[in-house]
């Protein structure tokens, strides 16, 4: 089954929109959907390599804010712990991810990125940047800005509002 993403928001749907017609909720349905896809694509499809990438996404939480406990950062990604703890085990085996003793209690362990996991995580940031300058290359830079800026705003108020979401991590320029 091929996921579509081209699906157009229903014309003159009542709630805040564009000029078109469209929604805010209508399009964060379609983002939603080319997010997804994109995140299918960059998958060399099912099984182990599949596993790998997502496992990869841990280490933009770890290297923005440091060593983490597992439990503490399957909270932050909102994800179920027991596939944190799949995701962390295959990192670990992979050398981009070590255990380090927390320092407050000697019996837990933070995990912390190795410059292998560095490494990953740069051509991972490389690949989002290639893609997003491809994406908004006829974009003027105020353009960019105002847009960058709306969506930070936008963002930061869903996370606000959304109490299961818990405080939003700050952000870096180099999240960007």
């Amino acid at each position: 089954m091929t996921l579509r993403t081209d699906l157009e928001p229903a014309a003159g749907r009542p709630g805040p929109g564009g000029r078109d017609g469209s929604s805010l909720s209508d399009e964060l349905t379609r983002l939603s959907r080319v997010l997804h896809a994109l995140k299918t694509s960059s998958l060399s499809g099912p099984g182990p390599d599949a596993r790998e990438r997502a496992a990869h996404t841990l280490l933009f939480p770890l290297t923005r804010l440091g060593p983490l406990r597992q439990g503490a950062l399957a909270e932050l990604v909102h994800a179920d712990p027991s596939t944190v703890s799949r995701h962390v085990t295959l990192l670990v085996e992979r050398g981009l991810v070590r255990g380090a003793a927390d320092e407050l209690d000697g019996r837990a362990s933070r995990l912390v990125v190795t410059p292998a996991g560095e490494a990953v995580l740069e051509t991972m940031r490389q690949e989002r940047d290639r893609l997003l300058e491809q994406v908004t290359a006829d974009w003027a830079p105020q353009e960019l800005d105002a847009f960058t800026r709306q969506l930070h705003r936008f963002v930061q108020g869903l996370t606000d509002h959304l109490p299961n979401l818990g405080p939003a991590a700050p952000c870096t320029e180099k999240d960007r």
